[in-house]
């Protein structure tokens, strides 16, 4: 143990300053040089959260799992329905990235949760109030968090549709698809389900509970469908035909062709619906990030 006379000899010596006190304390200096924030910093935190959540490997794992499970199961049953009626109907390109829809349609449920969780399960935890202790600025954070979301969910899609065309297009034998027919059910996929993710993300930020915005997602998807089914009066065919031709599971046959004899809209027009969609939704939900109390 040391004395205050023997801790006072072992403290540095500090020239005096003038102006200063002798006896004044000297205000600290950091030796690590100190900056400001940017989006860098946020996006590699949203990138830190995301990957490090086990959400994410299996949302993720089971989207892929049911886009490459069905697609291929299909290819190999309409391949084992052409050798046992000893028939060789022509597959077009179109028709063979056609099969790969039910397992997109399935894999969007898990592109929902996940979309949903990236940001509610921060408000379940009580985690929000670090992320935005750490950057204040909260549009920075919702802009790093869909930048992120996106990127991964865009590069994951595409690649797992890009695998099971191929898989199809061996399986079955079939023409190849056309540049344009090759890039909507691949590209056009993962973007579109990129998007449903993002708007997904933004209903989670409005809503701010899981269960909740995961029911008004899957409303949202599947309820103009069920609607539709009991509309049979004559005074609502307008509205029937709307509900058919423009929901969400319409607008993403509308991205593999005519194959499947859907009536949506085009696949231009789907991408743009489901855009315009998302930057409502995401606007809102910067307005109420900005404004509520976390």
């Amino acid at each position: 143990m040391t004395t205050p006379h023997q801790q006072a000899a072992h403290q540095p010596h500090v020239p005096h300053q003038p102006g200063r006190a002798p006896h004044e304390p000297v205000p600290y200096a950091s030796p690590i040089p100190a900056r400001r924030a940017h989006l860098g910093d946020a996006l590699a935190s949203e990138w830190t959260k995301l990957r490090s959540v086990r959400a994410t490997l299996w949302s993720l794992g089971v989207m892929v799992l049911l886009i490459m499970g069905i697609g291929v199961l299909a290819a190999l049953i309409v391949a084992s329905a052409r050798d046992v009626n000893g028939a060789e109907p022509e597959v077009t390109g179109a028709s063979m990235l056609a099969l790969g829809f039910f397992g997109v349609l399935l894999g969007s449920l898990c592109v929902i949760t996940l979309g949903v969780l990236t940001i509610t399960s921060e408000y379940g935890t009580g985690m929000i109030r670090t992320t935005l202790t750490a950057c204040p600025s909260r549009g920075r954070v919702l802009a790093a968090k869909s930048l992120v979301f996106f990127a991964v969910l865009f590069t994951v899609s595409t690649v797992t549709t890009m695998i099971v065309a191929a898989l199809q297009t061996t399986i079955l034998d079939a023409t190849a698809p056309t540049a344009a027919e090759w890039i909507r059910a691949t590209v056009g996929v993962g973007f579109y389900l990129a998007m449903l993710g993002l708007l997904s993300m933004a209903v989670g930020a409005l809503v701010r509970h899981s269960a909740g915005a995961i029911t008004v997602m899957i409303g949202l998807v599947l309820l103009p469908l069920v609607l539709a089914i009991f509309m049979m009066a004559k005074s609502l065919r307008g509205v029937q035909e709307f509900l058919l031709t423009y929901s969400i599971p319409s607008q993403i046959v509308q991205l593999y062709g005519d194959a499947l004899g859907s009536q949506g809209p085009q696949a231009s027009t789907a991408l743009w619906i489901i855009t315009g969609l998302t930057a409502v939704a995401m606007t809102g939900a910067y307005f109420s990030l900005d404004q509520r109390d976390v």
